[in-house]
């Protein structure tokens, strides 16, 4: 489930997983899958942190509240309206709770999930800046400090709330482990991964 993490332009804003089925990530109003992601911050740790990064990263951009549809009900199966709403008809939350794990294989659904949001979003390309030194981080019309940039990247490789399913990680979230470990500097600087 998406968490509420602080960024410096819009204070507390929603970012992560909403579908356990999916590896889709939402960031506010921005949706992306979680791979484009990893590679696009992969590109980030292979420069030099201390030269500025720009960059444009597509995105999936929903405008109204309505059009992105309420998680809560969706999740209950009470009231599925929106894009969530569309999402949780074809991957309903688990009868289960203890099957409320983030599935690490979630990529193999993208071309459905792109169906699906292709009704509600219009793609993008957001202007991405860091200044050298990368002490902050702007995407698109958000702004993040390193400590809060970097909560976003340890709720990615944690598969957020409620975690990855028998703590199995994709293959793109442990590259970018990897590729941040080899150049923790900049932005990543001192960021610590936890299991």
């Amino acid at each position: 489930m998406p968490l509420t993490f602080d960024s410096l332009s819009h204070g507390s804003i929603a970012f992560g997983f909403f579908n356990i089925e999916s590896d889709m990530l939402l960031c506010d109003r921005y949706f992306f899958f979680a791979d484009d992601f990893c590679e696009n911050l992969k590109a980030i740790a292979e420069g030099d942190a201390e030269r500025s990064y720009q960059a444009q990263w597509p995105v999936q951009i929903i405008e109204s509240a309505a059009d992105i549809g309420d998680l809560m009900g969706a999740i209950h199966g009470v009231r599925f309206s929106g894009f969530l709403g569309d999402l949780y008809r074809r991957f309903p939350f688990p009868q289960n709770p203890a099957d409320f794990k983030q599935n690490p294989r979630g990529y193999e659904t993208q071309s459905q999930v792109s169906e699906i949001i292709a009704d509600y979003a219009r793609a993008v390309e957001i202007f991405v800046a860091m200044p050298p030194g990368g002490r902050e981080i702007k995407i698109g019309e958000y702004e993040f400090s390193r400590s809060q940039f970097q909560e976003l990247v340890k709720y990615v490789w944690c598969g957020g709330y409620p975690r990855w399913k028998s703590e199995i990680r994709p293959a793109y979230v442990t590259a970018l482990k990897e590729k941040i470990l080899h150049n923790s500097r900049g932005i990543f600087k001192d960021l610590v991964f936890r299991d």
